[in-house]
């Protein structure tokens, strides 16, 4: 997988008041598309392999996306991480729709945050502080969401949580899981099962003394080491193969409803009885709490026995106990507002930071790494962590040698929370952060107000040429069959590979292809005739493919309507260095393309390597420039937002095709909105587009429009 965008490949939060608009609406739209991958590799995570990014990492991108809505409300995306729930489904399974959708949860992190949980459901429901409301405190298990639909009884399908609309159908791996009953009994507490249909949800997750015999098997086997109990859970579940799962030690607890056709119960700890009575799992350590100070003694309890249970935990989770209440208080973007989940602290230790690394990734941003000596924490030796950036170490005072205080942050991430600077006994020494790559010795540039140095050596410096090959090679780039990650590694150590012009000549070496281990002459015409392929494609895949900072898949095709060829984007480097230059002003009055983009992008073109490579390309390439925008359709110049599930196209298709089409697509509704096309389940944004008297359509309404 090519390396993907973090944090640091954006903006610092305390910099976004000087953003303009335009460029909150791109780096938005890219985020989008970023965080949407990210959760799509998390919910597939293979279990053999870590996470594709550490949990704090991940959350440092999603308050960034927030903190960008909160100051540029008008620039929120239809699809904005805030109002998604995990990840579309694989495409290896067929899909389920669930009859109720399965939420995510807010978090709290202290108990003050609780005490304003309970405040804000009093508000709703309109309940004083001397009105009682009881609260359920359940461990939250760390494993993978499931549903399983009981008709007359009987199992008759479980379901992965999915996108929290549309799960995986695993139900042959579920049936083979012994916590889960195949079918319920006839009556439970004089309530009759048959003729019913009811929804058990839980957590399937693997005990951490199986998971120790699993791996230990693996290690006399000979085979691979499970990353984690959670990644282990979640990749036996998702096998192709039920006995592949069947053979692996899963366990389910159950936690909620679903769809019931029969109120069969009235509140959640009636529920978790009546769960236990069809001979589910109910984790023994659920309690109902009558009071807020109830609630935190049960987290307390929990957190003292969390080191001696047998699953993973990483906090607990708060419900309103009464159903009634639940339904008065429904949700609000991804989350319920009658449940909350107390995180528990990061776990720490203490040891001696022997020294650090730089490391440099695919932007050529130079990232500091702490070796340090190894310590357990949280049940995980640690050795690495990372610093983020050279302010962090100088901010931290931390210095080769010290002691240091450490933490799995999110239990998952490690980082030094601070030096003990107290333990110091003069030996330790200040870490003087490069101003040269240590790859390739090019100089590592910091730009004024960013917090990140990096490497200008492009794909002269090997560390970012091997990322950004493999960017050039991803899924929304070239995406060509057959050259992944694996063989881009191996043909750069072999010298056949070191940019991606060297790609489009790998045919003169099929042979030579053809006789590396796991080729083969079939394998060998497959990639070839696939890079043949690819030598006509489109300018804007093209444009993204090349990884230039801050020109995500949006911004790219933007371009590839002004600059028709390699040729224009060549001129365009040239003529626009001055700031004062027409070429200049045309290139920022692009829509969402402002002074930060523009610096980006005129730095890339400005790289003799580049300008030497882009040459080569162009000879090489055949690139098909996107059709220009018509001037005369019914949405030339008009403002347009797509909102709910479109039928006929994706929201991608009907975006592409409005653009087209002359119009500008927005992720928010605003005054300046000329048409909103509403698909099923419209939501807010038909309300807030009625309010200010936007012209709304319906997807019938809005295609007899632009086919006239």
């Amino acid at each position: 997988m090519s390396r993907l965008s973090t944090a640091d490949d954006y903006i610092s939060p305390d910099k976004i008041a000087t953003l303009s608009a335009e460029e909150a609406a791109r780096i938005l739209a890219e985020l989008s598309g970023v965080i949407a991958e990210y959760d799509r590799l998390y919910h597939s995570a293979p279990e053999t392999g870590e996470a594709v990014l550490p949990d704090a990492e991940y959350d440092r991108l999603v308050h960034l996306n927030r903190a960008i809505e909160q100051a540029f409300p008008a620039a929120i995306q239809p699809d904005s991480p805030s109002n998604r729930v995990g990840a579309e489904p694989s495409e290896q399974f067929d899909k389920i729709e669930h009859a109720l959708p399965m939420l995510s949860l807010d978090n709290a992190f202290s108990a003050s945050d609780v005490a304003e949980f309970d405040k804000k459901i009093r508000r709703f429901l309109a309940l004083s502080d001397a009105e009682e409301i009881a609260y359920t405190a359940e461990p939250k298990i760390d494993g993978l969401s499931l549903s399983l639909r009981y008709e007359d009884g009987k199992l008759v399908s479980g379901a992965t949580r999915g996108d929290g609309a549309i799960g995986e159908d695993i139900t042959a791996n579920v049936k083979t899981i012994s916590d889960i009953p195949h079918h319920l009994p006839e009556t439970v507490n004089s309530t009759m099962i048959d003729g019913t249909v009811i929804e058990i949800r839980g957590e399937v997750y693997m005990a951490r003394s199986d998971f120790e015999k699993l791996n230990a098997m693996q290690v006399e086997n000979g085979g691979k080491l499970f990353a984690n109990p959670r990644n282990a859970a979640a990749g036996s579940l998702r096998q192709k193969d039920p006995a592949i799962t069947q053979a692996r030690p899963l366990r389910f607890f159950a936690y909620a409803p679903g769809f019931m056709s029969d109120a069969i119960v009235s509140s959640h700890s009636a529920f978790l009885a009546f769960a236990q009575e069809c001979g589910f799992s109910v984790n023994a350590l659920s309690k109902k709490c009558l009071t807020i100070d109830g609630l935190i003694e049960q987290y307390d309890e929990i957190a003292r026995l969390r080191p001696e249970l047998d699953y993973e935990i990483d906090g607990v989770v708060y419900k309103v106990d009464r159903y009634d209440y639940q339904q008065r208080l429904g949700q609000v973007s991804r989350a319920p507002r009658w449940a909350i989940a107390h995180k528990f602290p990061a776990e720490q230790a203490i040891t001696r930071l022997e020294a650090i690394d730089i490391q440099v990734g695919r932007t050529g941003a130079l990232t500091p790494v702490a070796r340090l000596q190894p310590v357990k924490v949280g049940g995980v030796t640690v050795s690495n962590a990372t610093l983020h950036n050279e302010d962090e170490i100088k901010r931290k005072d931390i210095r080769i040698g010290d002691q240091v205080v450490l933490q799995r942050a999110g239990d998952v991430i490690p980082q030094i929370v601070r030096a003990i600077s107290e333990a110091r006994d003069g030996t330790e020494q200040e870490f003087i952060f490069p101003a040269t790559c240590p790859v390739c010795s090019r100089p590592a540039i910091r730009p004024e107000g960013e917090a990140v140095r990096r490497c200008i050596g492009g794909f002269s410096c090997e560390a970012q040429a091997i990322e950004r090959l493999k960017h050039f090679v991803s899924r929304n780039a070239f995406d060509i069959d057959g050259l992944g990650d694996r063989q881009i590694e191996q043909f750069y150590q072999l010298g056949w590979v070191k940019r991606p012009s060297d790609i489009f000549r790998l045919a003169d070496r099929r042979d030579e292809i053809a006789s590396l281990s796991g080729m083969g002459d079939k394998s060998a015409d497959k990639l070839v005739a696939a890079i043949t392929e690819r030598k006509n494609i489109e300018l804007a895949r093209f444009i993204f493919a090349l990884g230039i900072r801050q020109i995500g898949e949006a911004t790219a095709r933007l371009l590839a309507f002004q600059y028709p060829d390699i040729p224009a984007l060549l001129k365009l480097g040239h003529e626009a260095e001055d700031k004062d230059s027409e070429a200049y002003q045309e290139l920022t009055a692009i829509d969402q393309i402002g002074e930060l983009v523009a610096s980006d992008l005129l730095g890339f073109l400005a790289d003799e390597d580049n300008i030497t490579e882009l040459e080569e390309l162009d000879e090489l390439l055949h690139l098909e420039a996107p059709e220009a925008p018509q001037q005369d359709s019914p949405l030339s110049g008009k403002t347009i937002v797509f909102t709910g599930t479109l039928q006929a196209m994706s929201r991608n298709e009907a975006k592409a095709q409005a653009e087209r089409l002359g119009a500008r697509v927005s992720g928010s509704i605003s005054s300046k909105t000329d048409f909103l096309v509403a698909g099923a389940d419209a939501g807010s944004k038909a309300a807030k587009a009625e309010a200010l008297g936007v012209t709304i359509l319906s997807e019938a309404e809005y295609q007899a429009l632009i086919t006239g």
